[in-house]
């Protein structure tokens, strides 16, 4: 009722003409000014309380995603690894069939090639459910939230629906470009790693160097591991913007944040009441 007698002494203001200007036009701004601060008020507690719950539902989507990126980034540090034990050429029986002459250089070099394949192909697999898992879990934790913020959100039930539905769909796209980018790089290990092992000199005496060799897989595996970390964290930080943004439209700042200050002092008018009424 109160904000519905305030916003009656507006509405002039979004009238298309020209409203009159009053006899007191600062006593005016100031009874205005006064009357706000009496609406903020009211609305403090209310406000406070809705942003500090639909923030709390939101921090509880980004706990319950957060082992999903856990897993992606365990498996990629698990099967990097394990690969890297499979290429692993460094050593007596290796270092002697690589420096023995180029039959059984060659030989040692096509079978460290079939293992990159194999390997990188093995991953892919592991890693495809991890993938799954966390774009069907965005869909049914999206909706958990969906249920949980209804019944305190500011926001109508219109508006809350679309706001879950696009929170979704980003995350769930954001999800799928993320396993794109990991098989892209998986890919790209795949075709170094094999050049490396191909290109490396099996010409007449000129066996390939075994610690340049390991030296190479080392530093290939770890830059595919170090992108793919990054890759994920971008995901991560993705979440978090995403859900901060769903925060604003669905339970803006409470009372007292610069959004809810007039400028009674602009010329126009239109703007005022729209910020009143919002």
């Amino acid at each position: 009722n109160n904000m519905n007698k305030f916003l009656e002494k507006l509405r002039p203001l979004s009238g298309s003409e020209a409203p009159r200007l009053p006899q007191d036009p600062v006593g005016m701004r100031q009874q205005l000014q006064e009357e706000l601060e009496e609406v903020k008020a009211r609305l403090q507690p209310y406000m406070a309380e809705a942003h500090e719950l639909v923030g709390w539902n939101l921090e509880g989507l980004r706990q319950q995603l957060k082992p999903y990126t856990m897993d992606l980034m365990e498996q990629v540090a698990l099967r990097v690894q394990e690969l890297q034990e499979q290429l692993r050429v460094v050593g007596e029986d290796t270092k002697a069939q690589l420096l023995g002459g180029v039959d059984e250089a060659r030989a040692l070099l096509q079978e460290l090639q079939s293992r990159v394949v194999n390997h990188t192909g093995r991953f892919r697999e592991f890693f495809h459910p991890y993938a799954e898992s966390l774009v069907s879990g965005i869909g049914r934790h999206v909706q958990e939230l969906h249920r949980r913020v209804a019944s305190h959100a500011p926001a109508s039930p219109a508006r809350l629906s679309r706001c879950v539905q696009v929170l979704s769909r980003k995350l769930t796209l954001k999800a799928k470009a993320l396993h794109t980018r990991i098989q892209q790089n998986l890919d790209q290990l795949r075709d170094e790693l094999s050049r490396a092992f191909a290109g490396t000199g099996t010409e007449e005496g000129a066996g390939p160097d075994p610690q340049m060799l390991s030296e190479e897989v080392r530093q290939r595996l770890q830059a595919f591991r170090q992108d793919t970390y990054l890759q994920i964290a971008a995901f991560t930080r993705a979440i978090d913007q995403e859900t901060e943004e769903v925060q604003q439209q669905l339970a803006p700042p409470p009372p007292g944040h610069s959004a809810f200050t007039p400028e009674f002092q602009q010329k126009d008018s239109g703007k005022v009441l729209s910020k009143l009424q919002a």
